[in-house]
């Protein structure tokens, strides 16, 4: 998550690029001993001086006394910072304020030799613990030299008895980021063994035991979190609320990190099973919200960094161009819009209201789809949200612009957002000219097959995404009657559009243009008049399709439908009352399409 505890950059600059008003820590200063030499050795080797820091720090815990580790040094009478990093971004101004303030740096590998780039002194790890990098750099920092100065408690007496008495000196600072596992996996063709090397052990190991003992170590991932670091350390400050949130930061962004590690590692070894026994979801703040779907609720927008949703699309990852800041219902009404109209091939239109589309269209002149999108049901679309599955230029910007409501032919049509694959320059620039509250955003296409998850009190529940389309199933006659013309064209469409409307869910349409649609009624009949009073006349001839099966047909809705004109009925089928509904439309005349596929939405 991604939360920066910045309190003055220019300071942090400051201190990292002043004048050098202190000598800088010599190399040579080491703070750690031979693993190989004996415990006589290691203690004969220590500086008087050290064991004069140490025996302080000693009686200082002997005494109750804080040790607050702004305000004492290492086993060695040196304050020490270990740095090691991937990500190099701002390694320079860190490593120089860092040295400014006194203290000594340990390094590992590419860190220090840029540290030395940047004209910082180093002392490398093995240096430290008398023992090379190995397995190709699989051990580095893995050893009681690194961790002891690290996992030390400074308030408990046996603990620096024990670093005194193998020559271990105390880190007061762990900066540390991991190996790009999530860029190297989602960037393309990888080999599992490569996958496999990117994955980082000794940074996380790091991490954890700074974050762990954080009373006494700093520990920092994130790069645009050292000049709060930097200030922090120049104010000698005890801060305990910064160091649990430095904490909690190291903890989340390894937590992060191996949700990654692990969903690579499921899909490499569990081709076939898209449920894993458990599972974590790395989500990242992206932005607090005014409020959630209510003013009294509190509400924020996270970001999925789960690696089967890279390059996904879909407006999480919208650019927002222009207008308001988006509200906890926006993201809802918004996706909803997108999802829907990034199911058509053809150039299309859809007005969503409360998640629901009340306006469909297609054609290949937008500007007529958006005309008719509008007109299905124009008392909904405002206040709406109009989404195009096309770049918006400056005509149609134009159209949203100055289209009067069908209602009065007077009023202005007013929208939440307008939401489109792009937009060309003058496009943009006219659409801002509507209001300067209309959020325009720019989204990619949704992406398929994915996984759905819902929260319930106590759970999730998870499902496939539902990504079948009209080419993916089959339309099988049940009544004597075949659709003609356009019908099973219509009645297609109309299937496309109910799989968007919330259950019980009815659309009513011809000629690729939903005209009239009933949702969210506890029953089917209800659902079917709110779709025959908004299409009113033009119902006649028109597709219907319903989003689950009919259970009953004689006086209830298959035959009302039968009776107000409509030409073909598409519904899942599967109700023991079928041959009710097929004896119903052959008494009307009209075509029966069972699809074998039922659409709920909740």
């Amino acid at each position: 998550m991604p939360l920066y505890l910045v309190s003055s950059p220019a300071a942090a600059a400051k201190l990292a690029a002043g004048p050098r008003a202190r000598a800088s820590p010599r190399r040579g200063r080491q703070t750690f001993f031979p693993a190989r030499h004996c415990h006589q050795s290691r203690r004969a080797s220590l500086s008087s001086s050290a064991e004069r820091a140490a025996g302080r720090a000693m009686a200082a815990v002997e005494a109750g006394a804080s040790t607050a580790p702004e305000a004492s040094l290492s086993a060695t009478g040196v304050k020490q910072a270990l740095i090691s990093l991937s990500d190099k971004t701002d390694l320079a101004n860190l490593g120089n304020g860092l040295q400014r303030l006194g203290f000594s740096i340990i390094s590992t590998g590419g860190t220090a030799s840029s540290l030395e780039a940047a004209g910082v002194n180093v002392t490398k790890v093995e240096e430290i613990t008398h023992f090379p990098e190995m397995l190709d750099g699989r051990v580095k920092t893995l050893h009681p030299s690194i961790h002891g100065g690290i996992l030390a408690r400074r308030d408990q007496k046996h603990h620096l008895e024990a670093l005194n008495k193998h020559g271990i000196g105390t880190f007061d600072v762990v900066v540390v980021n991991l190996y790009p596992f999530y860029d190297k996996v989602t960037s393309g063709a990888i080999t599992f063994e490569d996958g496999i090397e990117n994955i980082d052990i000794g940074g996380p190991t790091l991490i954890r035991a700074a974050a762990k003992n954080h009373k006494d170590v700093l520990v920092v991932v994130d790069h645009k979190d050292y000049p709060a670091l930097l200030e922090y350390l120049d104010g000698k400050q005890d801060d305990q609320d910064f160091r649990r949130m430095l904490a909690w930061k190291a903890f989340q962004h390894v937590a992060s990190y191996d949700s990654a590690v692990s969903e690579w590692l499921w899909k490499q070894s569990n081709k076939g099973d898209t449920f894993p026994p458990s599972f974590t979801v790395p989500l990242s703040l992206k932005s607090t919200l005014r409020y959630g779907e209510n003013p009294h609720q509190k509400a924020a927008f996270y970001g999925d960094k789960s690696l089967s949703l890279v390059n996904a699309g879909g407006i999480a990852t919208a650019i927002q161009h222009h207008g308001k800041e988006m509200s906890y219902n926006n993201y809802l009404d918004a996706d909803a819009a997108w999802n829907c109209v990034s199911e058509f091939e053809s150039p299309t239109c859809v007005v969503v209201k409360h998640t629901n589309p009340c306006g469909v269209a297609s054609r290949q002149d937008i500007l007529e789809a958006y005309r008719l999108a509008v007109k299905a049901d124009p008392v909904s679309a405002f206040g709406g949200i109009v989404a195009f599955n096309t770049t918006i230029d400056e005509d149609l910007a134009r159209e949203i612009r100055e289209f009067r409501s069908p209602t009065d032919g007077e009023a202005r049509m007013f929208y939440e957002i307008v939401v489109a694959r792009g937009y060309t320059e003058k496009g943009l620039e006219v659409l801002k000219g509507k209001s300067k509250t209309l959020r325009i955003l720019e989204a990619q296409q949704s992406g398929k097959g994915m996984l759905s998850l819902r929260q319930v009190n106590g759970g999730w529940l998870a499902q496939e995404s539902d990504d079948l389309t009209p080419e993916d199933i089959t339309f099988t006659k049940m009544s004597e009657r075949a659709p003609e013309g356009s019908e099973l064209s219509d009645a297609r469409f109309a299937w496309l559009c109910v799989k968007h409307v919330k259950s019980n869910a009815i659309v009513i349409a011809k000629n690729n243009c939903m005209l009239g649609m009933g949702s969210g009624q506890p029953n089917r009949l209800e659902s079917l008049r709110i779709a025959f009073l908004k299409a009113g006349e033009e119902a006649k001839g028109a597709a219907l399709a319903s989003d689950a099966f009919f259970p009953f047909a004689w006086n209830d809705a298959v035959e009302e439908a039968c009776r107000s004109g409509i030409a073909v009925i598409a519904e899942p089928g599967g109700s023991i009352r079928d041959q009710d509904a097929v004896d119903c439309c052959d008494k009307y005349g009209v075509s029966l399409l069972f699809t074998g596929v039922r659409h709920f939405r909740h």
